[in-house]
């Protein structure tokens, strides 16, 4: 979820050389890693929205098989047809819904792993311990990796922003 993201920050931490350069990033890692909360948050406003959309569907087929029970009872076959047909569109919904609960919770699940390994990695940053992988001692540094981690993280918090001001604008548009 956060692959690209997490990738250019091992890459800079990588080619840190200096004091200020390690600053730099740990204050970038922090403003990541708020992010990724905040993007948390708003799929657990979505998992929320759609547990209610979910509970009113599955109330909303009870009352029609309930009403095409009571019409079959009394013999209106034209109202027995319909009924039937509505409780098939709203079966299909709450299928559809019960499905895109189970993929919420789990694309929330993998984000807060996500976070949890990314505020290991600024623990370790932010102690001065070099990532898995890299020796200590890192010699070259580069401008350009550290611009390019620039372009990385302001092209993540655009996204981020635009996917929150989308999640918003269809949580407007519904009501």
């Amino acid at each position: 979820m956060f692959d690209e993201l997490k990738q250019s920050l091992r890459e800079a931490m990588g080619r840190v050389s200096s004091p200020e350069d390690s600053r730099a990033i740990v204050a970038l890692m922090r403003d990541a890693i708020v992010e990724a909360k905040i993007s948390a948050a708003s799929m657990r406003d979505g998992i929320s929205e759609t547990r209610k959309r979910l509970d009113l569907e599955r109330r909303t087929l009870e009352t029609v098989r309930r009403r095409g029970q009571l019409a079959a009872g009394i013999n209106d076959a034209e109202t027995a047809r319909i009924a039937v047909e509505y409780e098939t569109r709203h079966a299909e919904r709450v299928t559809v819904l019960e499905r895109k609960l189970v993929a919420q919770e789990e694309e929330l699940a993998l984000a807060e792993r996500e976070i949890g390994g990314m505020t290991q990695q600024l623990k370790a940053a932010g102690a001065g311990v070099p990532p898995a992988g890299r020796s200590p001692r890192v010699s070259e540094v580069e401008d350009e990796g550290a611009s390019q981690l620039k372009r990385d993280m302001d092209r993540a918090a655009r996204t981020a922003q635009a996917e929150d001001q989308l999640a918003e604008l269809k949580r407007r548009m519904k009501k």
